[in-house]
């Protein structure tokens, strides 16, 4: 029997390596039961293994491709209706920096049902489950790129962008719910994506490349200090709350009655 019923069950997306993988590691020390969700059935097999041993916490696997339809509402319908759950980390997801206008339309829709579609509806399902509570955790992997267009990322840094915006109007929507909301945005980490992405990780500069524990330990602490979104590298907070402020000075003018005076003709 395991000793971490009370803080429930975490289930994991993208869980069998990188991120993913130490965020089950963290959350099984921190007393979580886990759900495991990725495609690769033996390293997630694996990693439950030496969670079960190292943690005695209770360790499901689930194989699932969540650019699947079906594996998709597999996963969907277990987070919507498993009052065991307590918190979603909607960590797969998939990399790409290759020419717009050169690259495979295809491998862009993949991304955006990996990035978009699927953490959308993993998050929706999770809402709906948490919401009756007034309880629950919703982590939402994104990435710096979705703030830095200039990086040349166009579908990637979309996909992330959306993931920032997602989380950032679902704490408004839910502003008088107590669901725990954040999103996490690394920078380069040194994960198996850079090798599935088509880049060679020794050509990244290794004073901007995180290591992946690293990375997921300042991202649970920024969780801890109740930041809903954490960027693991930003030495001062004040910054991001700069930006925001920056961005609420526009509000009063996004939207009104007329044009404003600097597009009238002279």
């Amino acid at each position: 029997m395991s000793n971490s019923s009370s803080k429930g069950s975490a289930l994991v997306t993208g869980a069998s390596t990188g991120i993913g993988a130490v965020y089950a590691d963290r959350l099984a020390r921190r007393g979580y039961d886990l759900v495991l969700v990725a495609r690769d059935e033996v390293r997630l097999n694996a990693l439950a293994e030496r969670l079960r041993a190292e943690t005695d916490v209770t360790v499901e696997v689930v194989k699932a491709d969540l650019t699947d339809k079906a594996d998709l509402l597999k996963v969907e319908q277990r987070l919507a209706t498993d009052t065991t759950i307590t918190a979603l980390v909607n960590n797969a997801g998939v990399a790409g920096s290759g020419d717009f206008v050169g690259s495979d339309p295809d491998a862009f829709e993949k991304m955006i049902q990996l990035n978009v579609v699927a953490v959308t509806r993993l998050a929706s399902a999770a809402a709906r489950n948490f919401a009756p509570r007034n309880a629950g955790t919703i982590i939402n992997l994104a990435s710096v790129v979705g703030l830095a267009p200039e990086m040349g990322m166009p579908v990637y840094g979309a996909t992330k962008a959306y993931v920032i915006y997602l989380t950032q109007a679902l704490r408004a929507q839910l502003a008088n719910s107590a669901i725990r909301l954040q999103a996490v945005l690394p920078g380069a980490t040194r994960t198996e994506i850079w090798e599935r992405s088509g880049t060679d990780i020794n050509a990244i500069d290794p004073n901007i490349l995180m290591d992946v524990d690293d990375m997921v330990d300042a991202a649970l602490a920024g969780f801890d200090q109740g930041e809903l979104v954490t960027i693991p590298s930003l030495p001062d907070a004040a910054d991001w709350d700069a930006a925001q402020a920056a961005r609420a000075k526009l509000y009063p003018n996004l939207s009104r009655n007329r044009p404003a005076d600097r597009f009238s003709k002279a």
